[in-house]
């Protein structure tokens, strides 16, 4: 028995309900009323209180009360069981069949356990049982056994990355024999085959279909079209409109895989399919590996990203100019209209051009290069690059690679060239001839409208077979290649232009870019393209969308895996050729996703059943609750809680007047600081030089003005200590260190300021000095809060305790014990003196001393991690994450940094030279510092070792 949805272990119970209006009846009966008789006497009993009092007729609320706790006891008794199991009882075998694709996976586990109800049903009543998946059919009609034998089977069912093929379900669904019933757990999504499998399996029986309500999510592969990475999501429910977020994943710099951007697909209602659009700078785009739909766990709401999607950088160099601005005949002018659909173009001087690292480097007729060019090409080529060279007069006029192999060049090249009508000429332009087997052309189609005027030629060395990556028909060499470490060079022996031959204005010329990796492919290959290459799983995925190891999985043909689908043989995933890669994903651009439309009489059920959660406890509750309360009420109404009334009652009066005395949102106690003004307010903060006052009422505009002043500009700051003569000081020295980081560096500081502590705003200032003073006072807790939340954000403080010059090693000053009583709040890591390899010896000069006015004395920085240790042959240790939030020291460094508004130096520094020495000393370690500041430990990066040790001459 169910009502409302709670079932009943024993539903005769609530007959007991019944009773209850005869129970309110007996409850509000009265004795008769007494008969009334004068007596003279009672008068002196008037105003007296009755200490006890007694009702005549019990109140209405007071029954209800009493008539719901009887109620509860009667259902608690009753057994309510919320979301019960209908346990129906069926007949005959029972058929457990999964669709057991993709869409399955989300909701996996919730069909795994409604199938264990329901062969758990089954056992009890004795029924014979068999577990099927459609993606992983046995060989067979299905084998019926004892349901909890079965049952056994599902923890070994998981779901695949791919949905059955219509062949394969056909053609099991005509073995089913005998009559059974059919509980069919499906993904939702329809299928050619489900109609004619659904019909055998009705003419064997019954058949129960579930489904979940949540919706099944596809994702199209993306495309890079009009400057943004853009694909299609698939629902198969259409009612109502919805958002779902895509996110780009893919590796940072560091290794680490990260998502690297976010857009938004946006359902109308009525819709299946929605646009989303990302943005992403090419050197994100080319880290992402998988798109997703965030927080769907299925093979389908993930695309896999190839080298259809990935920019190379390349960088075009040609001699000659535009040649008075006719395009047409610019050496690169084929080239970029070749790859730009594929590639991100840079140009520029070659110096400046391998700043940028780009992946290749095209030269276009450029003979010759300077020495510090050629060595640089050659670190970069060593390195992965790939330098594509064409020929042009230049190259075949100049002496270059003529005696000896050049080493920008693949091979020794002949004088002069060779062309139609010339000294060395053919009687007619040449064709290509067809590419050989272990060529990186091989395969593709030679178009015999490509013909070949003029060449440079090579030297007939013993290797320069090898070389040879294309040919002409007489065998003379089209294109040789040198591999140079982990690059290469390759060679064009034509121009880049039409001057030479057809090639760089027929279709064949962007697969030749393709096939050397010169470009990238924006479409995925034809099987005709791929035709006599075999590509080797290098990453699968499993249906909930994770890539995993694709393990001894067998290489495919590439005309297989060009057409190819997923299925067991070919599951998506990525594929690796000898130099490219191709994804294949659920959703192939083409596929679309339809909900199943059942037939009528087919009962479809959803997954979304709460647990089945027995009431009676709950209820049993509510009842000893209730009649809790009935007590209560009566001892209220008896009078015994009299006392206890009235103290409450005055309490609430009490709650009230002191609610009333409470000040209102905008009132302000008279003499307190706005908690936007500076420093020198009516609460006495100092003001020392450069402080801002303000009067007690000052306006929100000042703060809003000096909060645009901190922020337009790069500001450094100061802790003002309320002595004049210190703050002053340090107003001066910032401003010296501010003008010295202006004339050295990129950084442009504006006017120093000072700050308090107690009252502004620390997040505007990169770094604040604090000189130490014997007497500051110590901060409030809402400083320190402030203190510890910018030291946590990324902000860093230079206490500086002044007394290196009386301060000897292990003694004692004020100052440092003041440092002691001030930092001990602050959120500060372990220190330890600054080791010879911290980023503060190389972040901007190379340092080993630290001095300010004085010298001599420790520094403290954070403490490396335990497990930084030196490697053998490197200068310094990783401390890539060690960025310290505190520097501490007592070498007056302001008063060193020291300038008058006339920029001379207010303070002495030792004595002659060796005082200007230590003076210039101090200045390199502020840029030192604020470069740490500014940019992190960006100098700890093992990238700059080699620079290092030159500059080290090591």
């Amino acid at each position: 028995m169910q009502i409302f949805g709670i079932g009943f272990t024993a539903p005769w119970l609530l007959l007991a309900l019944a009773a209850l209006p005869l129970l309110w009846l007996l409850l509000r009966a009265v004795p008769p009323a007494p008969v009334r008789r004068r007596f003279p006497g009672v008068a002196l009993l008037l105003g007296l209180a009755d200490a006890e009092q007694q009702s005549d007729k019990t109140p209405w609320w007071l029954l209800l009360l009493r008539m719901l706790a009887l109620a509860a006891v009667i259902i608690g008794f009753a057994g309510p069981v919320l979301n019960p199991v209908d346990e129906g009882e069926g007949t005959g075998p029972l058929l457990v069949l999964f669709d057991g694709s993709w869409a399955d996976a989300r909701d996996w586990d919730g069909r795994v356990a409604r199938a264990e109800a329901a062969l758990d049903e089954a056992a009890v009543s004795g029924r014979l049982a068999a577990v099927v998946s459609l993606t992983d059919l046995p060989p067979g009609p299905p084998v019926f056994r004892a349901a909890d034998a079965a049952a056994r089977d599902l923890p070994g069912l998981a779901p695949r990355a791919w949905t059955a093929t219509a062949p394969a379900v056909t053609d099991w669904a005509d073995t089913l024999d005998g009559d059974f019933e059919t509980l069919w757990l499906s993904d939702g999504v329809a299928q050619e085959w489900r109609a004619p499998v659904l019909a055998d399996l009705q003419d064997r029986g019954p058949v129960t279909v579930f489904e979940s309500p949540r919706p099944v999510y596809l994702l199209h592969p993306a495309t890079f079209t009009d400057g943004a990475v853009r694909m299609d999501v698939l629902r198969a429910r259409t009612d109502g409109p919805a958002e779902v977020a895509v996110t780009a994943h893919g590796l940072d710099p560091n290794g680490v895989e990260r998502e690297l951007g976010r857009g938004i697909a946006r359902f109308a209602d009525g819709a299946g399919t929605a646009p989303v659009a990302l943005e992403l700078p090419p050197e994100l785009r080319n880290r992402v590996t998988r798109f997703e739909v965030a927080g769907v766990r299925s093979a389908g709401a993930v695309s896999l990203t190839d080298d259809s999607l990935k920019r190379r950088e390349i960088a075009l160099l040609g001699s000659g100019g535009n040649r008075e601005g006719l395009r047409l005949l610019a050496p690169t002018h084929y080239l970029e209209q070749a790859l730009s659909p594929s590639a991100d173009l840079i140009d520029g001087p070659i110096e400046e051009v391998l700043l940028a690292n780009p992946d290749v480097i095209i030269m276009a007729d450029i003979a010759t290069v300077t020495a510090a060019e050629e060595t640089a090409l050659l670190d970069w080529i060593d390195g992965g690059g790939v330098l594509l060279r064409f020929a042009g007069p230049r190259l075949a006029a100049s002496e270059v690679s003529r005696a000896e192999e050049d080493p920008l060049l693949p091979v020794r090249l002949r004088s002069g060239g060779r062309s139609v009508g010339g000294a060395m000429s053919w009687g007619e332009p040449k064709a290509l001839r067809t590419f050989a087997e272990g060529s990186p052309f091989a395969g593709l189609a030679v178009p015999d409208d490509v013909r070949v005027s003029a060449q440079v030629m090579a030297q007939p060395d013993p290797g320069l077979a090898d070389r040879t990556i294309a040919s002409l028909t007489d065998g003379t060499p089209l294109v040789t290649r040198k591999r140079m470490g982990q690059g290469q060079v390759v060679l064009f022996h034509v121009t880049a232009t039409a001057e030479w031959s057809t090639l760089p204005i027929s279709g064949l010329f962007v697969e030749m870019l393709e096939r050397l990796a010169i470009s990238s492919a924006t479409e995925r290959p034809e099987p005709g393209d791929l035709e006599g290459t075999t590509w080797v799983p290098d990453a699968v995925l499993d249906a909930r969308g994770r890539v995993v190891d694709p393990g001894n999985l067998p290489g495919l043909p590439g005309e297989v895996l060009a057409s190819a689908r997923p299925g067991p043989d070919t599951p998506p995933g990525l594929y690796a050729g000898d130099d490219r890669w191709v994804a294949l994903n659920v959703g192939d651009g083409q596929t679309t996703l339809v909900p199943t439309a059942w037939p009528d009489d087919v009962t479809v059920e959803g997954l979304e059943l709460g647990d089945e959660t027995p009431l009676q406890g709950p209820m049993l509750t509510a009842a000893l609750i209730l009649l809790a309360l009935d007590l209560l009420a009566s001892l209220w109404i008896g009078g015994r809680l009299g006392g206890l009334r009235r103290r409450a009652g005055g309490a609430a009066v009490i709650a009230v007047a002191l609610l009333l005395a409470l000040p209102g949102p905008g009132a302000r106690a008279q003499g307190t600081t706005d908690p936007a003004g500076g420093a020198g307010a009516a609460t006495g903060g100092p003001a020392g030089a450069g402080a801002d006052t303000s009067p007690t009422t000052a306006p929100d505009a000042a703060a809003d003005a000096r909060a645009v002043e901190a922020t337009s500009e790069v500001v450094l700051a100061h802790v003002l200590t309320g002595d004049a003569q210190v703050d002053a000081v340090a107003q001066a020295g910032l401003r010296g260190l501010s003008r010295v980081l202006y004339e050295r560096t990129s950084i442009e500081p504006a006017a120093p300021m000072g700050v308090d502590v107690e009252t502004d705003e620390l997040a505007f200032y990169p770094f604040l000095y604090w000189p130490v003073t014997a007497d500051q006072p110590i901060p409030s807790d809402a400083a320190y809060a402030r203190l510890n939340t910018y030291l946590r954000t990324g902000g860093m403080i230079l206490f500086d305790t002044r007394d290196a010059d009386v301060a000897g090693f292990g003694s004692g000053t004020p100052a440092g014990d003041r440092l002691q009583e001030l930092a001990a709040p602050l959120d500060i890591p372990p220190l330890e003196p600054i080791p010879q390899d911290h980023v503060l010896t190389r972040a901007f000069y190379l340092l080993q001393d630290f001095p300010g006015r004085y010298a001599g004395r420790d520094i403290w920085v954070e403490a490396a991690p335990a497990d930084a240790r030196q490697v053998e042959g490197m200068p310094f240790r990783n401390l890539n994450d060690n960025v310290t939030p505190v520097v501490i020291g007592g070498n007056d460094w302001a008063a060193a940094w020291a300038r008058d508004e006339g920029g001379t130096w207010m303070f002495p520094v030792g004595r002659g030279f060796a005082g200007e020495r230590q003076r210039e000393i101090a200045y390199r370690f502020g840029v030192n510092l604020m470069m740490h500041v500014f940019t992190g430990n960006y100098k700890s990066d093992q990238v700059h070792v080699p620079a290092l040790l030159d500059r080290l001459g090591q």
